[in-house]
Parts: structure tokens; sequence; C-alpha cells
């Protein structure tokens, strides 16, 4: 990244290849989520060093409970280990917040991500989402029932229900809409991540599997995102 390029406030990363990686080293699918635990870390302090404000990863889908449970049981202890390194949150400086149903996660895990984004709260280096058990319907959904709600009880009336406050409803409430998505692993496809907030997004589509995603990787998605001309649902 040079100076003169515009670097955007909030980049969305749907992490795939995980698997791919793994099996075509004849590793188990596991492994591959392991090492992308570990380029995701870089990821974020290399994002934090760029200046880069809020970072949305997906982690794990509505829809990937259907993988082996094996395979589950493995994301959800990596989660374990990455939340439960407290002073990583105040060394590096990170606000940490999981977006996503929790209502399906095991009360422990609930229990430590309360602990991580209460800790890392006051945090100001960036703002790392970490999409877990998440959907973008699903949201959209949790939303309109919030809203529902408010309307049922008599605290806001009808009328009074528009973008805005949809969005304040939303699990990324107070945060700037995505400027940036990026997807590894060759598909090009949205997965039906972010899809209130990325409406007007770009999007970076790279071959690369998670696993070999490089800081190098994101500078040249960010230098993409510089050149483009950006229309806001203009044609």
């Amino acid at each position: 990244m040079t100076q003169s390029q515009t670097l955007p406030d909030h980049v969305g990363i749907i992490m795939d290849g995980n698997g791919r990686w793994a099996t075509a080293r004849g590793l188990s699918r596991n492994r591959g989520h392991k090492r992308g635990a570990e380029v995701f870390g870089e990821i974020v302090r290399h994002a934090k060093r760029l200046g880069i404000p809020y970072l949305t990863v997906y982690a794990f889908s509505t829809e990937n409970w259907n993988r082996p449970p094996q395979e589950v049981a493995g994301i959800m202890d990596l989660l374990r280990g990455y939340l439960r390194d407290a002073d990583r949150y105040r060394k590096e400086n990170v606000q940490t917040q999981i977006i996503g149903d929790k209502a399906q996660l095991d009360a422990d895990l609930v229990e430590m991500i309360a602990k991580v984004e209460e800790g890392s709260r006051n945090n100001t280096g960036i703002h790392v989402n970490i999409a877990l058990n998440y959907g973008g319907r699903d949201e959209l959904v949790h939303a309109a029932r919030k809203i529902a709600a408010m309307i049922l009880e008599g605290s806001i009336p009808l009328q009074s229900v528009d973008h805005s406050m949809l969005e304040r409803c939303l699990y990324t409430a107070g945060q700037p809409d995505v400027d940036l998505i990026i997807r590894t692993g060759g598909e090009q496809r949205v997965s039906n991540f972010l899809l209130w907030q990325g409406a007007y997004a770009e999007f970076v589509f790279t071959p690369t599997l998670w696993p070999d995603f490089t800081a190098a990787d994101l500078d040249a998605a960010l230098e993409e995102f510089s050149r483009r001309e950006r229309r806001m649902g203009g044609i």
C-alpha cells in the first residue's frame, strides 16, 4: 500500500479453502482449519498496521453445522483457543466481537465470548468481527424480530421503521458498511455473508486458498480496491 491509495474503513473476508489446502497435502481438514486460524491472526495484525478500522471474517456459517461432527468440534476448539488468550487483546489492542446467533453454541463458549468482548471493549487498534454461526438472512430475520417486538410493546410506531432503524438492530450496529469483501479459494459467490452491510461493497476474488493467504495478498486486494471507481449502486 502507498500513501496515495484509498484505504477501506471496513474489510470483510470470506476465508475459504482450509479443507482443500489440507486435502492436497494429505492432512486432516482440521489441520487446514488450524493453519487457517494462524493466518487469521497474521492478517489481523497486518490490517491493524495498515490502519484499517474494521475487519469482519467469516469463520463459521449457519450452514456449517452440516459438516462432520469432528470437524465442527475442531473449529470450535480453535475458537476456544483464540478466545482463551486474553492477554493477546491487551497487547495487540484488538477489540473483538462475535457476530451471529449464539443460541446454538456451548455454554462455556458463550461465557468466553462475553468475557473477551467486555475485556476488549476499550481497545482501539482495530475492531475485529468474527462471524460465528452467522448467516446474512438469519441476521435480517433477527433484526426484523427485534423491530416487531418493539412495535408490539408500543415502544416505537410502525411509521418509524426505516433503513437506519434496521441497521441499529443488526449485529454490526454502529459500524460502517463494508467497503471491500475478499473471498479466497477461487469461488465467486457471497455465500450469505453480510448481505445488508455489503450491498455496495467492492469484491475481490482470489484463487489463493486461505491457509496460503499472506499480508502481500491483502495488500494486492487493497490496491485493486483503490483502483475501483465506486458507483454505490449506480450503473
